[in-house]
């Protein structure tokens, strides 16, 4: 049965990943993986050294992505420390559309959202989603946030979102 990582962190998620590219394609081949994501943390870095290094491993399709940090109420909100949260979430290109699409986003997150991190919101996203897959990413994302405090209701809410 095929297997893809869609959710990989290079040395390109500071303070937090450590996985060099070019070893984890290698790993990808040599375990006949037929796709490898990228979804580094709130950035989009690592992107062109990952698609450098795919085209050294043809039978290993790229998929470019990235775990951004969505502002649990505006990316504008920068008054203290309760503008500081966000919660996680995958998002994956499907074609060259959503690639740009994701440039958008992670761009506007440093631009106009960063506060401690780069942050998007729900209307940001709203505007750049054509052609980008989701996925509702670690236990730091908005779904498994309202799964643990027990709020079901609110974590199909989302999730249909």
């Amino acid at each position: 049965m095929p297997f893809v990582h869609l959710h990989v962190h290079t040395q390109y998620s500071i303070l937090d990943g450590a996985a060099n590219i070019n070893k984890l394609f290698s790993k990808a081949a040599e375990d006949n993986q037929i796709a490898l994501a990228i979804t580094d943390h709130g950035n989009m870095f690592g992107v062109k050294e990952f698609l450098e290094t795919a085209a050294k491993f043809p039978n290993v399709k790229p998929i470019v992505g990235c775990e951004v940090y969505v502002a649990k109420s505006s990316r504008f909100d920068k008054r203290g420390k309760e503008d500081m949260g966000s919660y996680h979430l995958i998002l994956l290109a499907k074609n060259l559309n959503g690639y740009k699409n994701l440039v958008k986003l992670s761009s506007n997150a440093f631009i106009e959202g960063f506060y401690s991190k780069p942050k998007i919101d729900r209307e940001l996203l709203e505007r750049y989603k054509d052609d980008l897959i989701c996925s509702s990413a670690c236990l730091g994302g908005e779904v498994p946030q309202a799964i643990l405090s027990g709020d079901i209701d609110r974590a199909i809410e989302v999730a249909k979102w």
